[in-house]
């Protein structure tokens, strides 16, 4: 009976991670990228979680730093850290024209502008992709293609 619980919890514990891993941009509590700090992309070249006790509120939405001094670089100027297509997967926007929840861990900075990512099991195979890889391999082609979806997409309600 022992076993039997303990690997109940094992599996909990993986379906937890794995559930959590694809995040809206903006979550229901109006909070941003999951708690992820969006000053450490740049800073530190990695996904950093914030903590709730260090936000700061930009356009209606909350954000999460590591740091009081993240925050403070974050309010002086936030345009120049708030991610791209608010936050939605870049490939989706620029090969798909869709709206598609991304992985707070997976980024790329290219030409100082924050670009995220999907990157977990696909609804229907189940099979692992990562979006990363397709856009790195035609990045300017995709930006392009993004940059012209994201006016239109942006007002319409996610698909």
């Amino acid at each position: 009976m022992k076993i039997m619980r303990l690997v109940c919890v094992m599996l909990l514990a993986v379906w937890s991670v794995t559930a959590g891993a694809q995040v809206e941009p903006v979550g229901k509590d109006r909070v941003a990228i999951g708690g992820y700090d969006v000053v450490a992309y740049f800073k530190n070249e990695k996904a950093v979680k914030g903590s709730p006790g260090i936000t700061a509120t930009y356009n209606q939405v909350i954000y999460y730093f590591a740091t009081p001094a993240n925050r403070d670089e974050f309010v002086k100027q936030p345009q120049n850290y708030l991610p791209q297509y608010d936050g939605y997967c870049a490939l989706a926007v620029g090969a798909q024209n869709k709206k598609v929840s991304i992985n707070p861990e997976t980024f790329k900075v290219t030409d100082g502008k924050l670009y995220l990512f999907y990157n977990g099991k696909l609804p229907f195979s189940g099979a692992q992709f990562n979006s990363l890889e397709p856009w790195s391999k035609d990045e300017d082609n995709l930006i392009k293609k993004a940059n012209a979806n994201w006016p239109a997409l942006k007002a319409s309600k996610r698909r």
